[in-house]
């Protein structure tokens, strides 16, 4: 069915048919032990439009005992045959590309060209590590003629991955894709808010060759699935992207099982300009720094960091660019999508309310809004705060919303110290003319990547995480790959 075909049945009818509605366990469709179901909603027109399994630690059980079964077998299959059933999964992607990103805009809110890149994004992903699986290779050591040493990388074993709901596909490709490139096992947890992705992307996998108990899906809530996962004693590694204050606690519940974890938290990125940057550049980049995804992105250029030269230019044609973005249901393919949820409208319009009864600025936006053609949904207008000073709650705190919140600076010293003056450190990005400049920048400013006159440069190739409370290990590229191996050394005495 083509794209405009799904969309126009989804109007028609209120949902899609043949959306996944059970976890998937052991190579097949599996519903909750509880039999028990909960409602995902369309965030574009703020109504449920599908039902799914809500777990328990009874069906957590069942998938991490399908994945450690799975994983001797696995991970002992030789690394390019596991290249190749990752290199089948993109080609399926692709070729069901029109579907998944239908229902990615559908649950998450997000625009259906939003959508799609994340798709293509999520294939890439699998190509990427199908060219890894047979590239992870050890290392020899001199210690003597009479001696032979040498290390090799074995899977972790069963590995657990927190998805998030702001990207639902992408985030779980970029995660599982190197887990079972390694020879890993996986276990996932989809946000209860968007569910369907991942489990669509379970079937696939299967349907390319990944034999049963390799991944397995279990929806529901934190709390009821996500916390007996990260804390069973069967699971080796979990890797979790999603708040500061959660992921301590996934780390406090991985603890007493000694398990490893990598940890994508919040963010509160600058966006530096100086005042000899291409400023059409820096618009473009400012633009989709804060409002693709509707802000609800953890690198997020939430903070312009602006010299005082260039200020008043920059956000009078930010302000009218902004204005412009017009927002709509995700399917209709407005410039802005909607926010994922009722709560979280309200939390994003809690620090805007704030923000202005403290009399901080609006140079644009500020307000609620709704999908103009149906009045319905969670939206909120692409806004400016501006001359924000640098102990406010929108420098200081993760909005998450389509909020940009402007600090004017005097010079580069000024400059690196607005952008390291949060407790966060997950990107930044730097407009300048001059290299040195934003290269010392660069090494001066405290982020996990950093980004030079193009916010979002990079790709999958390109390592991925933060410092401070954004975090620790990395994603993407081949660095992602250490967190699900471990290095085994032998060493042999040859002589007699």
């Amino acid at each position: 069915m083509t794209t405009d075909a799904l969309i126009a049945e989804y109007f028609a009818s209120g949902t899609l048919q043949g959306l996944p509605q059970d976890h998937f366990i052991d190579g097949a469709f599996t519903r909750a032990v509880a039999n028990r179901k909960m409602d995902t909603f369309d965030p574009g027109a703020a109504r449920a439009f599908h039902s799914f399994a809500a777990g328990d630690a009874n069906d957590i059980d069942h998938a991490v005992a399908a994945a450690k079964r799975a994983q001797r077998a696995w991970g002992r299959m030789k690394p390019s045959a596991r290249g190749a059933i990752l290199q089948r999964t993109a080609q399926l992607i692709r070729a069901e590309a029109g579907r998944l990103a239908v229902v990615e805009s559908l649950d998450s809110g997000k625009t259906l060209t939003e959508a799609e890149g994340d798709v293509a994004g999520a294939a890439r992903c699998f190509d990427y590590y199908a060219g890894a699986a047979d590239k992870l290779q050890g290392d020899s050591f001199p210690i003597g003629a009479d001696y032979v040493a040498f290390s090799s990388q074995e899977p972790v074993g069963v590995t657990a991955h927190i998805i998030p709901w702001n990207y639902p596909l992408s985030t779980a490709a970029r995660g599982i894709a190197p887990a079972l490139a390694a020879g890993c096992t996986v276990v996932a947890k989809p946000a209860e808010q968007t569910p369907l992705t991942a489990l669509m992307l379970a079937d696939i996998l299967y349907r390319a060759g990944l034999p049963a108990g390799v991944c397995n899906v279990v929806t529901g809530t934190g709390i009821e699935v996500g916390s007996p996962l990260v804390a069973h004693p069967d699971v080796r590694h979990v890797t979790f992207t999603g708040s500061v204050r959660t992921g301590i606690g996934v780390m406090q519940a991985a603890a007493p099982n000694v398990t490893s974890v990598v940890l994508e938290l919040g963010g509160k990125s600058p966006v530096v300009v100086m005042a000899d940057a291409n400023l059409e550049a820096a618009i473009e980049g400012i633009l989709g720094a804060i409002y693709e995804n509707a802000g609800q992105i953890c690198s997020a250029g939430s903070r312009l960091v602006v010299e005082r030269a260039v200020h008043q230019e920059l956000v009078d044609r930010l302000a009218t660019r902004a204005s412009a973005l017009k927002p709509g249901h995700g399917l209709r393919r407005p410039d802005v999508g909607a926010l994922n949820s009722a709560a979280h409208l309200e939390k994003v319009a809690g620090y805007v309310e704030a923000a202005k009864a403290r009399g901080i600025a609006i140079a644009a936006g500020g307000a609620r809004t709704v999908d103009p053609q149906s009045g319905q949904g969670w939206f909120f207008q692409p806004t400016i705060l501006d001359k924000v000073t640098p102990e406010d709650p929108v420098i200081q705190e993760e909005i998450f919303g389509p909020v940009l919140s402007v600090q004017v600076v005097d010079g580069e010293e000024e400059a690196v110290a607005a952008a390291n003056g949060t407790s966060f450190g997950l990107v930044a990005g730097i407009y300048t003319r001059d290299f040195a400049t934003a290269h010392r920048m660069a090494r001066d400013i405290d982020a996990g990547q950093v980004y030079i006159n193009e916010y979002f440069a990079g790709g999958i190739e390109v390592p991925f995480g933060g410092n401070k409370l954004s975090g620790f290990g990395r994603e993407k590229g081949l660095e992602a790959l250490r967190s699900y191996t471990r290095v085994k050394s032998v060493a042999a005495k040859i002589s007699e």
